[in-house]
């Protein structure tokens, strides 16, 4: 069985992650919330109480931009040393370029979409959901952004060598599969058709 850490968790479990929700994949949770109830408690930027090359993925979903924007190559690099060396990271994150489109259009504060927590506004998406936030939940703070060529960067800093994804400006998203190892772009594109949406 193959081994998947779940970062940024929340309460979600392995069968709301396309690709991961199979019994092929044991699911190692983990969270800075204690309330999330994760396997393992602890921030992106230290994960040392996870062992070195011991997990095949990381699942990592609307959390990066929680970290500051010279905390996210070192976070980058806890996942690279977690990964085994055929791993990979299946990421997303809001699109800064496609609602910043929207701030230009004047909609700030206008729901963009209904979400399960009620609508997001762009605001919403650059600074960190305020209904959460208000509610006292401060993990919910955004401290940095990225476009897709920002996030790329990152993940080569941090040294991935293979790196496939884009945005989806509907979704106001960006999605990446990154690889420790290099892959042709066939192994890509077959990573990218089980994982991404």
């Amino acid at each position: 069985m193959k081994r998947l850490l779940h970062v940024g968790c929340g309460s979600q479990t392995k069968s709301k992650l396309k690709g991961f929700d199979s019994d092929d994949w044991e699911e190692i949770r983990f969270d800075i919330d204690q309330n999330a109830n994760p396997d393992i408690c602890g921030s992106l930027t230290d994960m040392s109480l996870v062992e070195s090359s011991s997990v095949d993925a990381i699942a990592s979903h609307h959390n990066i931009e929680h970290i500051f924007a010279h905390e996210v190559v070192t976070a980058l690099k806890e996942f690279n040393r977690v990964l085994d060396d055929d791993g990979i990271v299946v990421l997303s994150c809001p699109d800064l370029e496609s609602v910043c489109a929207a701030v230009v259009k004047n909609k700030l504060m206008e729901p963009l979409y209904e979400s399960s927590v009620g609508p997001i506004s762009p605001i919403d998406i650059l600074y960190g959901h305020r209904a959460s936030i208000a509610s006292g939940n401060v993990f919910m703070a955004h401290k940095c952004g990225f476009t897709y060529q920002s996030l790329v960067g990152a993940f080569n800093q941090a040294g991935f060598e293979s790196i496939c994804g884009g945005s989806r400006p509907h979704n106001f998203d960006l999605w990446i599969v990154a690889s420790k190892k290099t892959r042709s772009v066939e192994e890509l594109q077959i990573l990218a058709s089980e994982f991404l949406p």
